[in-house]
């Protein structure tokens, strides 16, 4: 939590691997997104709250600004229903592999059966050891950015994946 520059590389999870085995910890996630030419969002995470606000994305949608604040869950219901229509539903498991925390989001509801898996890292050009579960990467794609799943969920579009990420 905090602010500062989010730097993070995006993948899809092969679905026939046990990457679920490997988790130390998972949380069940909701968000919800206001308008605005900047993300803005609120996130339910278990018995927390956030709010979030990100700039627009820098070089392929690798990095970009990001502030985060911890709210009471009170406030963030009431935010909640504020926000536009669709809420993106998802767990997510934290495996430590290497140097690196992944965070793996496995989706509901309306993009139910998307797997990615996201890691942070301290510089755009840091070296980072790649999991056999990692797939194909879809950095700076925006049919997976949270806020376009909203609008444009996975189940419409899931066809153009090959196979391993349906």
């Amino acid at each position: 939590m905090g602010s500062g520059l989010e730097i993070e590389r995006k993948f899809l999870v092969h679905k026939a691997m046990d990457w679920k085995s490997m988790a130390f910890s998972s949380n069940r996630i909701q968000q919800g997104y206001f308008a605005s030419v900047n993300t803005v969002r609120v996130r339910v995470c278990d018995e927390k709250a956030y709010l979030t606000i990100k700039g627009p994305s820098r070089n392929g949608g690798l990095s970009r600004y990001e502030f985060e604040k911890e709210i009471s869950l009170d406030e963030a219901e009431h935010l909640l229903q504020l926000c536009e229509p669709g809420v993106i539903d998802k767990r997510r498991y934290l495996i430590k592999y290497g140097k690196h925390i992944y965070e793996v989001d496995e989706f509901y509801g309306e993009n139910e059966g998307l797997v990615m898996a996201e890691v942070e890292l301290g510089s755009e050009n840091e070296e980072f050891e790649k999991p056999e579960f990692l797939g194909l990467e879809v950095t700076g794609d925006s049919r997976f950015y949270n806020r376009q799943m909203r609008r444009n969920p996975f189940r419409i579009w899931r066809d153009t994946l090959p196979e391993e990420y349906r």
